[in-house]
């Protein structure tokens, strides 16, 4: 059973109380949970609990005997009141999700814009990261539409369907060739067969997929992302009015006009790529000898319009940042109605241009447009290492040598973010033409298609190389884990004098210690991926432009080991692609039935869709922005109904959530908060992935502002550590590392082995509770006799646009 009750109501009747003044204030502790989706029966360690604010996607729960306990205070004098913010829902819900891997290159594009390093007064170089991030997420976007282009315009309904040996065994091509003896074409009268008309018809697959694109992003905006964040203005009298971390923000987990700016601009890119597709196509032909000179003129304009459309759409992605210092609620209506429409007025011009008749045009070859493979691809490896200098002059400014990468992470990622649509786009080329090509091989001419572009055959090629580099990777870090591990032993069993020994057990207990140090080897996979996907990627550019042919036909007439090693890498590297691109899509497809699975996947979403939408609009949905103004809301609220002390407890990601919500307070009502975290990775992976807002100076300036604050941490946990800088000279935060398992043999308190806990469990160690207790007792005690005060009072509001104007904006 559900109760949409508020802060301050009775569980019975619903109706509003007024604090008890016969003793002293409640305390309430709020658990948000970490990734994998923990229910709220498992928070609260009770099978009945009931929902006091919030749906069933995101909501606050408590035991069923606590929903009332504004109420009578008296009863939790020796305890808080425990509370469950429950968000699972919002990344692993029901199966349709499971299909957002297909956006996985649009989420790690998104990642590169957030992972910039922290930088001193150098704003216009932060500007110019962001503007290059913003850049590479158009290519992505432009590339996924142009790989649609190639399936369904350049393999289907210009090479197959313009084949009598591929369209004769697909009846459901029939009508589209232009064989007379093939089925269906008399029936049809033939209209369908010219090549322009084909393209026009195929057409509609790319530009549907653009427009479902749309329609996602904004759907998810409005179901996720749409929540107003708390009104907070900032006084002279506020110690933050100065210069504030980001997250301190009040516009931070609200973006809708630029996130609509970005959506519009993307849309029109895909409308745009559909549309210069059909009109090469074309007016190659138009400018034959022969050719209708009209058609020939309003190819011309239409060539122009596309021009000055693709340069339209740059400059709006390029012309504004994401703004921060205050809620961006204004909508560009010229802008986000108005281009999109263009852009489709314009597709629906070069579809009628194509699809006029144009007597003795016939399809042969590949469609014109293979050279738009090779520009995406030089044009994103340039962006990249565009942004790797500029994150490497940003770097200067503010040295942080915990930085991932030496600050070079976002350019590490969004070169990862590339590398994800080559290997989907080339993977669905590759097994569409080799499905189309039945027995032959795509691009070695043995078959009725000639196949995809040449430089997509050249990138799967080179794919075998970085497995092969990730492998001996991989095997060298398990060497090295699997000495540390030995040499752990040695430590764990002195840890332990006078114990019986148990050397199977030492071996576990070092073993989890040795493997939990294996995330911070994160940087080397990243990097290497990174930088010889980068080399390798220009370098099978290079090699299909300079021969114009695929790997194999290019090393015929050289030696025999060397045309051999050159096939066998093609056929590799395509087999290679196309079980990848199967993979995703069999992934998608078991999370879609299974919700054990789905909650899985679920996971990469809680890590990767952490962070508004900044750089790319159609990545999956930030569930932060609908989980930290619930979570600001509840504790703002909360305390001022009835002047409690409150304790914000944190699990993983959710110590990530609460940090942010804490973040997102003013500064009288973070007096009355509290943080426990534990198993946090705010500066194992946030400080050193994004450390221009979690990296050593916005985490010391929480601590700064929020006196009450303990983080637990475990050496055998992977994922949780110290909160600040292991150099720093605040170090009551932490409390660690906390002894794991809490036993090493059979004890009078422990009779039965001690499980090795690692990441989870933390409440199963005495020094939660100890460490809570000791929170709440540090908390001031706040006068709580204020019934008519708190009626009386204002509550905080939504805001309105252009109220606060007291931070920044970023690029």
């Amino acid at each position: 059973m559900a109760s949409a009750m508020q802060p301050g109501t009775d569980a019975t009747t619903g109706e509003a109380t007024a604090p008890r003044d016969d003793g002293p204030p409640l305390a309430l502790e709020l658990l948000v949970h970490g990734v994998g989706g923990t229910t709220p029966q498992e928070m609260l360690d009770d099978p009945g609990t009931v929902r006091v604010g919030g749906d069933e996607t995101a909501g606050i729960h408590r035991r069923r005997e606590d929903a009332d306990a504004e109420s009578r205070p008296a009863d939790y004098l020796d305890r808080p009141v425990p509370e469950a913010y429950s968000w699972c829902n919002l990344t692993s819900g029901n199966g349709a999700r499971a299909l957002w891997l297909v956006l996985l290159p649009f989420m790690v594009a998104n990642l590169a814009h957030w992972m910039r390093p922290a930088a001193s007064g150098r704003g216009t170089a932060v500007r110019t990261y962001g503007v290059l991030v913003r850049l590479v997420s158009l290519s992505l976007t432009v590339l996924l539409v142009a790989a649609a282009c190639e399936v369904a315009l350049d393999l289907i309904a210009w090479q197959c369907a313009g084949s009598a040996p591929c369209a004769r065994g697909r009846s459901w091509l029939g009508f589209l060739s232009p064989e007379p003896g093939s089925p269906m074409a008399e029936a049809r009268g033939g209209w369908w067969s010219e090549p322009g008309r084909r393209l026009a018809l195929a057409a509609v697959v790319p530009a549907a997929l653009n427009g479902l694109l749309w329609w996602l992003s904004h759907r998810t905006w409005s179901a996720y992302e749409s929540q107003p964040p708390l009104r907070r203005p900032v006084g002279e009298e506020d110690p933050e009015a100065g210069a504030r971390p980001a997250l301190c923000l009040p516009g931070f987990w609200y973006g809708r006009r630029f996130v609509a700016r970005l959506r519009a601009a993307h849309t029109a890119a895909g409308f745009l790529t559909v549309a210069a597709a059909l009109a090469a196509a074309a007016t190659r032909f138009d400018r034959k000898p022969g050719g209708s000179a009209w058609l020939d003129a309003v190819g011309w304009g239409l060539e122009v319009t596309l021009v000055a459309s693709g340069a339209f759409v740059v400059w709006v992605v390029c012309s504004r940042g994401r703004s921060e210092t205050e809620p961006d609620d204004r909508i560009d209506r010229a802008v986000v109605r108005a281009l999109p429409g263009t852009a489709l007025a314009v597709l629906g011009v070069a579809v009628l241009h194509a699809a006029w008749s144009r007597p003795g045009w016939a399809s042969n070859g590949v469609l014109p447009g293979d050279e738009t493979f090779r520009v995406i691809a030089l044009v994103q490896g340039t962006l990249v290492v565009a942004i790797a200098a500029t994150a490497w002059w940003l770097r200067r400014s503010a040295a942080d040598d915990r930085a991932a990468l030496h600050g070079l992470g976002g350019a590490a990622v969004a070169m990862l973010a590339c590398a994800l649509g080559g290997l989907m786009s080339g993977g669905v080329a590759q097994r569409v033409a080799d499905w189309l090509d039945g027995p032959g091989t795509p691009g070695m001419g043995d078959g009725p298609i000639v196949g995809p572009p040449v430089v997509l055959s050249w990138q799967a090629a080179v794919i075998p190389v970085p497995l092969l580099v990730l492998a001996a990777l991989a095997g060298y870090f398990a060497g090295k884990t699997w000495r540390v591990s030995r040499r752990m032993a040695v430590e764990v069993r002195a840890s332990h004098p006078g114990e019986p020994e148990d050397t199977s057990r030492t071996r576990a207990i070092a073993r989890t210690l040795a493997a939990a140090e294996l995330t911070d080897r994160a940087p080397w996979f990243v990097g290497t991926t990174a930088a010889v996907t980068l080399l390798l990627g220009g370098g099978a550019v290079l090699g299909s432009w300079a021969t114009g042919e695929v790997p194999g036909e290019a090393a015929e007439g050289t030696t025999g080991l060397v045309a051999a090693s050159a096939q066998t890498a093609q056929a590799l590297g395509s087999w290679l692609v196309g079980v990848g691109f199967i993979l995703l899509i069999t992934m998608g497809r078991r999370a879609y039935r299974d919700p054990a699975a789905r909650r899985t996947i679920g996971i990469l979403w809680d890590v990767g869709t952490f962070w508004p939408r900044a750089a790319h609009p159609f990545a999956p949905p930030c569930y932060a922005e609908r989980a930290v103004p619930d979570l600001t809301w509840r504790m703002a609220t909360w305390t001022e109904n009835t002047g409690g002390r409150l304790v914000i407890s944190g699990h993983s990601q959710g110590s990530v959530l609460a940090a942010a919500a804490v973040w997102q307070l003013d500064w009288r009502t973070r007096r009355r908060v509290a943080l426990l975290t534990y198993g946090s990775p705010l500066e194992r992976l946030y400080g050193r992935w994004f450390p221009a807002y979690f990296g050593p100076r916005p985490m010391r300036a929480l601590h700064r502002e929020l006196h009450c604050w303990r983080n637990l941490w475990r050496g055998t946990d992977p994922i949780g550590g110290p909160v600040l800088p292991l150099d720093g000279t605040d170090r009551e935060v932490d409390r660690g590392p906390l002894r794991d398992p809490l036993a090493y043999g059979r004890t009078a308190e422990h009779p039965l082995p001690a499980p090795i806990l690692g990441h989870g469990d933390y409440p199963a160690d005495p020094a939660f509770a100890e460490e809570r207790a000791g929170l709440l007792a540090r908390l001031p005690d706040v006068p709580h006799q204020r019934a008519a005060a708190t009626a009386a009072a204002p509550r905080p509001e939504a805001p309105e646009a252009g109220q606060d104007s007291s931070g920044r904006s970023s690029g």
